[in-house]
């Protein structure tokens, strides 16, 4: 019991120091990207003011609102592309597995009726090896 209690004493305060691990790197990060973010305010205000100083200043706040609406919508069909890309990908795998799923249970079904023939298992049995060997090529060739 003495050692349970000293195990948990030890797994308890390693715990704690986790967890103010991670306080400290989420507080810390946090900063920084709160000091990023004012940077990059005073970066774009300088740009600005020096683009305002060449061609006015409606001129300058057009080519930055611009600017940045552009990079909004690149931002999103990026986001756009990827996710029809990793849904594509997902319904390829369900797919997958349907099919693997429906051969597995359609072998099994027919199992019984293939002992019970001679003539069947004969030619039966060597038949269903070579098409899970076929199916087994044909789902490592879909992965490349």
């Amino acid at each position: 019991m003495y050692l349970l209690s000293s195990l948990a004493g030890l797994l308890g305060f390693e715990l704690e120091t986790i967890t103010e691990q991670a306080k400290r790197k989420l507080i810390a990060g946090a900063v920084m990207a709160v000091l990023g973010l004012f940077g990059l305010i005073f970066l774009v205000i300088a740009g600005f003011l020096a683009v305002a100083e060449q061609v006015g200043p409606i001129i300058a706040a057009l080519i930055f609102g611009g600017t940045f609406l552009l990079l909004t919508l690149a931002v999103y069909l990026g986001t756009r592309i990827g996710e029809s890309k990793r849904q594509r990908e997902a319904a390829e795998r369900r797919r997958s597995s349907q099919t693997s799923t429906f051969l597995t249970s359609a072998a099994i079904t027919a199992l019984p009726l293939l002992l019970k023939s001679p003539w069947l298992r004969t030619l039966g049995l060597p038949a269903a090896a070579l098409a899970a060997f076929l199916v087994a090529a044909n789902s490592g060739d879909d992965e490349e």
